[in-house]
């Protein structure tokens, strides 16, 4: 099977389907392996919106966020499956209010105005960004590489240089596995558990950022409204505890009291692939036995639908500047 294709990606939640899209569309034949799924990846159970959750500023993380706002933006005109532009409120506890670092990656982002905020929210942003529903969004990534010839192989592989066996260059976006792969201890689950309630008709997404008792968010989507969460790294376990839905739901419905009695149609986990120093994405020198040019696309944390196109484009560029 050696050298069928010219890159292969390991991994197929939203960072490797977008970085094999990209390798595509820059001419290479490519592959995707993957130990399971879309559907049973991470990023199937995320909340799927525009934000960059706890991502420290870097000039090449607004780059990677800004060029994800915009191409998701032309998808959502364009009509792609799961894919819309909402507009989001951010709420702000406190006497202070510096504009986000990220704000300059989309436009119309404003301060809310003082008729628009009650106790105990002091001011806030309003801004659109887009929300993915990765129920629809992942198939539709997975069909259009397959559409355009890409293969994707169900294989768990226990070292990067397996993968050298279908191509000579090899994108790491195993998220979460790069752990094991790489043998990188700074990777470590982000476990963040959601419930999912019927919608009774909002249509914004809003964020209390500066809530003590958790992180807190309201995300309608299409059939639902996804309610948040946690953000608990170290934590590997993947029930859903109920004592932490219980405190979502009481968060959710004291930030939006339309959300009282909003029937509950069930609870989802998953583990964030968080790194302690960020996302690593970057050639890789070290030889890697028949894996001539290896690329690392990982640890995005709960930022992943935020920055995925960025990556993808900056992860492409990085395999063809080291041929």
């Amino acid at each position: 099977m050696g050298d069928r294709f010219d890159a292969v990606v390991v991994g197929a939640g939203v960072i490797g389907l977008t970085t094999a899209l990209r390798l595509q569309q820059a001419g290479a034949r490519v592959a995707v392996v993957t130990a399971e799924p879309s559907a049973e990846t991470t990023s199937s159970v995320a909340a799927a919106v525009w934000y960059p959750t706890r991502t420290r500023f870097e000039p090449r993380v607004l780059d990677w966020a800004t060029h994800t706002y915009d191409e998701f933006a032309r998808q959502a005109a364009n009509g792609v499956p799961g894919v819309v532009m909402r507009p989001t409120r951010m709420l702000l506890r406190g006497a202070a209010h510096d504009v986000p670092w990220w704000a300059s990656a989309l436009p119309g982002l404003r301060t809310l105005r003082s008729d628009e905020v009650r106790a105990p929210f002091s001011g806030g942003w309003a801004f659109t960004v887009p929300t993915v529903e990765m129920s629809r969004y992942l198939p539709w990534l997975q069909q259009t590489f397959s559409a355009a010839g890409g293969t994707l192989f169900y294989r768990r592989i226990d070292a990067l240089e397996q993968a050298g066996v279908w191509a000579p260059a090899v994108v790491n976006a195993s998220g979460l596995g790069a752990r094991a792969l790489c043998g990188d201890t700074e990777v470590r689950p982000a476990r963040g558990q959601l419930v999912l309630v019927s919608n009774p008709g909002l249509q914004t997404s809003v964020r209390d950022e500066d809530n003590a008792e958790g992180y807190t968010y309201v995300h309608p989507r299409s059939a639902d409204i996804v309610l948040g969460g946690t953000f608990e790294i170290g934590e590997w376990d993947t029930t859903p505890s109920p004592a932490t839905a219980a405190a979502i739901l009481r968060r959710c419905t004291e930030l939006l009291p339309e959300l009282a009695g909003a029937p509950v149609l069930g609870h989802r986990v998953g583990l964030r692939p968080h790194r302690d120093g960020g996302v690593r994405l970057e050639a890789d020198p070290r030889p890697h036995g028949r894996v001539r040019r290896l690329v690392h696309n990982y640890g995005h944390g709960g930022a992943g639908i935020t920055l995925a196109w960025g990556c993808a484009d900056a992860a492409t560029a990085l395999v063809y500047r080291s041929r």
